[in-house]
């Protein structure tokens, strides 16, 4: 069925999107890809001094997951806005699954829209990001 206006209901479960335990080359490839080298993220040396466990996901990483689950769902030229909130650390080995809800839907300036709630939790449901996007059906 393809996607429209008509057969969005308030409700509605977007497919989730689980990803791959975190690891070291991750982060590695993510900091070369994004330009963010902050060694927190990187450098066990450093985080440790920070006072951290070991090195943890950028928080930039969990949006783009969003992103994707947003973007199997719909065009990315559909997305109109992404607002989140971080809420917690993404630690190595966690299993991210991202979810979203449609929550509301409207219409402005003529254009058909919905509200999606969206989240990032790991395999023990502490959320990592909370938000919510408006998307063009």
């Amino acid at each position: 069925m393809t996607l429209s206006y008509d057969n969005v209901s308030v409700g509605q479960a977007l497919p989730a999107l689980t990803l791959e335990p975190i690891n070291r080359t991750t982060l590695a490839l993510f900091a070369g890809a994004s330009g963010d080298h902050n060694p927190v993220h990187i450098d066990i040396d450093f985080a440790r001094k920070a006072g951290m466990p070991d090195v943890f996901a950028h928080g930039m990483l969990s949006m783009a997951w969003l992103g994707r689950l947003l973007t199997h769902w719909v065009p990315q030229m559909q997305l109109r806005e992404i607002n989140t909130r971080f809420a917690g650390i993404t630690h190595l080995g966690h299993i991210i699954t991202c979810t979203g809800r449609v929550v509301e839907k409207f219409e402005n300036e003529g254009a058909k829209l919905v509200r999606v709630e969206i989240q990032s939790a790991n395999q023990y449901g502490e959320v990592k990001i909370l938000g919510d996007a408006v998307i063009a059906i």
